[in-house]
């Protein structure tokens, strides 16, 4: 499994960025008022991120014998996707709330402080999310073995065509 890049997030956020000012616009335009996230969504943001470090934490101490444990590895590999989720999905939540930020932001009235507190909030949050995964992430890689391939090393198990 390759590790989350910073072109996804980065896209991510971009796309979250780019709905939120949209749905805002559009909103706007229809004559409704604009969207404000539940309070509740930056509590559950970071209660997720806890959770995908949690999960985590066993794995890194089972492959560095902290613990006493063995390391499942369809387990590391679900815990590690998880993470992967999490910080693309906290990319794109944090991006969204950065969208509805800059478009209350462009607005001749002030937005109440209500609405713009739940804003600020899924931003910090959504950015909280995606550090969370990514940490979450490393505590999940297995060192390399002495004994692992390189890339691009010949084992000699491979079947070889050779044309004569």
């Amino acid at each position: 499994m390759k590790r989350t890049s910073a072109g996804v997030l980065i896209i991510a956020a971009v796309l979250g960025v780019a709905a939120g000012f949209l749905v805002d616009q559009l909103l706007t335009s229809a004559g409704s008022p604009t969207f404000t996230p539940a309070v509740t969504l930056p509590i559950l943001l970071v209660l997720l991120g806890v959770v995908v470090i949690a999960l985590a934490v066993p794995i890194r101490r089972a492959t560095h014998g902290i613990a006493k444990t063995t390391v499942d590895p369809f387990r590391a590999v679900r815990i590690a996707m998880l993470a992967k989720a999490s910080s693309i999905v906290g990319a794109a939540i944090g991006g969204l709330g950065a969208g509805l930020w800059i478009f209350l932001s462009t607005r001749p009235v002030t937005p109440s402080l209500g609405s713009l507190g739940t804003v600020i909030a899924t931003t910090v949050c959504g950015a909280l999310l995606v550090a969370a995964g990514l940490v979450a992430e490393h505590l999940c890689t297995i060192r390399k073995d002495d004994d692992d391939e390189q890339p691009g090393e010949d084992s000699g198990l491979e079947p070889r065509i050779h044309d004569h």
